[in-house]
C-alpha cells in the first residue's frame, strides 16, 4: 500500500494512506492528554493510523486497537512496526465493540468518535466512517455510551473525543445516568465547533 502522507508527533512518525483519517485537532487533543499507566490494558477504538495505540504502547501492558476500516488496520499495523511497538498492540477489524470478546476487560478505553452530523452518503466510504455520526452526530457516540460498561474494568477509565455539534451535555448526562463520574478535561476551538475531551471513570 502506498502511504502518501507522514504525520509527526513528538518523537514518532505516522504514515497515512488516502483511505485513512489523517490525525487532526481532535487526534492531537486526546494524544496530548493521554493518561496511560504502566499496568494498563488499553482498548483503542477507531484507531485510524494507530497514533493513540502507538503512544499508549510506551507505557501500557497490552493494547487492542480496533477499526472498522481495513485500510486503517493495515496502516496502523505498519505504524506500530515503524515505531517499534508491534509486540504490544493487537489489531482487530470490527465495528465498535464487535471484535471484542465478552469476557475481555480494559482499564482504559480510548475513542476519538465519529461525531459530525452527516448524510448517509458520507458513511459509505471508508474514510467517511471516521467522522460521519449520523443526522445528529450521535449515532456512534450513543452506541459507545451504552456498550462501554460491558468491557470496562471495575476501576476503569474512558477518554472520549466529540464535538459541540453533537451535544456534549447529552453525553455527560448519559454517562451520569450510568453512574460514571465524567468531566470535560480539555477542549479546543476550531471553526464552527469546539472539540472536547471527556474523561470518565466508574
Amino acid at each position: 500500500m502506498f502511504y502518501p502522507k507522514k504525520v509527526f508527533f513528538k518523537n514518532h512518525v505516522f504514515q497515512v494512506n488516502e483511505h485513512v483519517y489523517e490525525p487532526a485537532e481532535d487526534t492531537f487533543l486526546i494524544a496530548e492528554q493521554l493518561s496511560v499507566e504502566d499496568e494498563d490494558v488499553v482498548l483503542d477504538l477507531g484507531t485510524g493510523c494507530g497514533i493513540l495505540a502507538v503512544l499508549a504502547a510506551e507505557k501500557a501492558k497490552h493494547i487492542v486497537a480496533v477499526d472498522i476500516n481495513p485500510y486503517a488496520i493495515e496502516c496502523a499495523t505498519k505504524n506500530a512496526e515503524v515505531n517499534g511497538v508491534e509486540e504490544t498492540i493487537e489489531f482487530r477489524q470490527g465495528d465498535l465493540f464487535q471484535s471484542i470478546k465478552p469476557d475481555e476487560k480494559f482499564s482504559l478505553i480510548l475513542f476519538n468518535a465519529p461525531y459530525l452530523p452527516s448524510e448517509p452518503s458520507e458513511e459509505r466510504s471508508w474514510i467517511g466512517k471516521a467522522w460521519a455520526g449520523g443526522p445528529d452526530g450521535r449515532t456512534i457516540i450513543n452506541r459507545f455510551v451504552v456498550g462501554v460498561s460491558d468491557f470496562l474494568a471495575d476501576d476503569g477509565r474512558i477518554q472520549l473525543v466529540q464535538s459541540s455539534l453533537s451535544d456534549v451535555n447529552r453525553t455527560l448526562d448519559a454517562f451520569c445516568e450510568l453512574e460514571f463520574k465524567v468531566i470535560v478535561a480539555a477542549q479546543v476551538k476550531v471553526p464552527l465547533e469546539t472539540i472536547v475531551l471527556i474523561e470518565g471513570r466508574r
